[in-house]
């Protein structure tokens, strides 16, 4: 029977640097599985009430590790590296972190759309958005420590933490005590087909459950309404359009 030195023995050092990245790949993936059985065994509010325990004591336990191996310092729970990085790399890591994001999102969609169908990775595109969001709403109050009901102010400080609002432009207008208008005027992936003489991608069934579930998750009593998303017309200045309002 071999052992672990056994095997190690016989992996190259190229075979060895794949396995470690894979196994980053299996705890993400678990971790990810762990939140969803969660969710559908005990209720969203105790899968996310979980999180924000398992997120701080995981954290905690990797980056001890990870830091003596690797042999990195660490500035109050920070790789001291990141720290140390000029701002412009550091700005630049961030951006291309959120359109890898994007990218892995393109590439499950496209994976679906050519085993299935277009209907398909449609469907299991929206269905993603309505688990992604709330979870994204949630990762962004933990960032900012929001309030439960932070309100129009809240939501708007939300919009510009989201992973979208690093690589496309967007905008706030017609603002009262009640409302508000966000505008997407530059989309990555519907800038990128415009480039290649395609049509803007029907995105307004996706994005009625992205926005609704999002703006919900920072305060319940907020509501969504599209005013223009592909495949509906809409003007050169914008892609689409979204109206929140709270009662």
């Amino acid at each position: 029977m071999e052992n672990t030195s056994d095997i190690n023995k016989k992996l190259s050092k190229e075979e060895n640097a794949k396995l470690i990245i894979d196994f980053f790949h299996r705890t993400m993936m678990h971790h990810v599985m762990w939140f969803a059985e969660v969710q559908d065994h005990l209720g969203k509010d105790n899968a996310f009430k979980a999180l924000n325990e398992v997120y701080k004591m995981s954290y905690d336990v990797q980056m001890k590790r990870l830091s003596k191996t690797l042999s990195f310092e660490m500035t109050d729970g920070i790789p001291s590296v990141l720290l140390e990085m000029p701002e412009e790399t550091m700005n630049s890591l961030r951006e291309n972190v959120a359109a890898n994001w994007l990218a892995n999102d393109g590439i499950w969609f496209q994976a679906i759309e050519s085993m299935n169908s277009m209907a398909d990775a449609k469907s299991c595109n929206d269905s993603c958005w309505e688990k992604f969001s709330p979870l994204e709403a949630w990762s962004i109050k933990r960032f900012l420590d929001l309030p439960e009901n932070p309100g129009l102010d809240g939501l708007k400080q939300a919009l510009q933490f989201r992973l979208y609002a690093f690589i496309n432009k967007q905008s706030f207008t017609e603002e009262t005590e009640k409302s508000f208008v966000f505008r997407m005027n530059d989309c990555r992936v519907q800038s990128a087909r415009k480039r290649k003489g395609m049509d803007d991608y029907p995105c307004k069934s996706a994005g009625k459950v992205e926005y609704s579930t999002f703006a919900e998750a920072i305060d319940s009593r907020i509501r969504t309404e599209c005013i223009c998303c592909p495949p509906d017309k809409h003007p050169e200045e914008y892609y689409c359009a979204w109206k929140f309002f709270i009662y």
